[in-house]
């Protein structure tokens, strides 16, 4: 019988991570805050559970993919939280990009109750999460997660086991830190090259067969150009990686310049579109301060899966 997983948590990521699994043949039951958020997942087959604890009652392993590290706390051990109902030999597996110390400390509380504990953080974007391609990162147990390699590989492309309980996260912030300093450079060279007389279609096509290419150049140059700058992550998820980014800086011992530099750029950005804008508008800044828009007709309005 297939393990039976709980998935609280269905917003813009983590609606198509347990739609992979529904079409991986996993029984899921969901859980969100906003129960339109899971109406697709009902319609294909997940069932319903009005709290945590309910989600946990009905599953083996119970997944979260939750905007903060307070909203994780909230769902594990809040009132009718996962430890509430996850009986003794389950699995609490975080696939949210958290704190790593306060992933310790609900891990903890989760062995207190003979719960084993996953961090398994994903990275290459919502769309890749859409095809069943994202990057996933698993910290923890290895017996543990070797037990759970057929949930994760139904969820994405290539499984990085990265060790132990804490260091998925490490490397996920790494790899969204260098995605926004990326974004913020690409959109100072689409601007260099629009101000010097480069048609867009070109300079996008050239940045990426050049040694200044880069993931985030490929992709949200795109929504850039086409004016939507979606790629369903917001401005205040930004900002939050870039803070761990920072807290990870300081307890290594290493100075993060240019992370600092972009973190007030984000800021700014912040502070003038709002926090649930969409995250390249960072560089709608530079196109507000000197007056030039970076369009180009024929990119997409978002990205579309793999």
């Amino acid at each position: 019988m297939p393990m039976r997983i709980g998935f609280i948590g269905v917003g813009n990521l983590g609606a198509h991570l347990a739609g992979s699994l529904l079409r991986g043949g996993f029984p899921v039951t969901v859980h969100d805050l906003n129960r339109e958020a899971a109406a697709g997942l009902l319609e294909s087959g997940a069932a319903w559970a009005t709290s945590p604890e309910e989600v946990a009652a009905q599953s083996d392993t119970v997944i979260t993919c939750l905007p903060s590290p307070g909203a994780v706390a909230a769902a594990v051990c809040g009132p009718h939280g996962i430890l509430d109902g996850l009986r003794p030999g389950g699995t609490w597996i975080d696939m949210s990009t958290n704190d790593p110390h306060e992933l310790q400390r609900l891990a903890a509380l989760a062995a207190e109750r003979e719960v084993d504990c996953l961090e398994s953080p994903v990275t290459g974007g919502v769309h890749r999460a859409a095809a069943g391609q994202i990057t996933v990162l698993v910290g923890g147990d290895k017996e543990v997660f070797e037990k759970h390699l057929p949930v994760f590989e139904a969820m994405g492309g290539q499984v990085f086991y990265i060790g132990p309980l804490g260091k998925a996260s490490v490397i996920k912030v790494i790899t969204n830190m260098l995605a926004f300093i990326h974004l913020v450079a690409a959109g100072e060279a689409l601007m260099l090259a629009k101000r010097g007389g480069i048609d867009l279609h070109l300079a996008f096509d050239v940045i990426k067969a050049s040694s200044g290419n880069s993931f985030v150049h490929e992709t949200e140059s795109q929504v850039i150009l086409s004016g939507s700058y979606n790629i369903n992550f917001t401005m205040d998820l930004a900002r939050k990686d870039l803070y761990f980014a920072h807290q990870l800086g300081r307890e290594f011992g290493v100075p993060l310049e240019l992370a600092g530099l972009v973190e007030q750029i984000f800021a700014r950005a912040r502070a003038t579109y709002g926090g649930d804008a969409w995250s390249p508008m960072v560089v709608k800044l530079l196109e507000d301060a000197v007056g030039t828009e970076l369009r180009a007709p024929g990119f997409p309005e978002e990205l579309a899966p793999e």
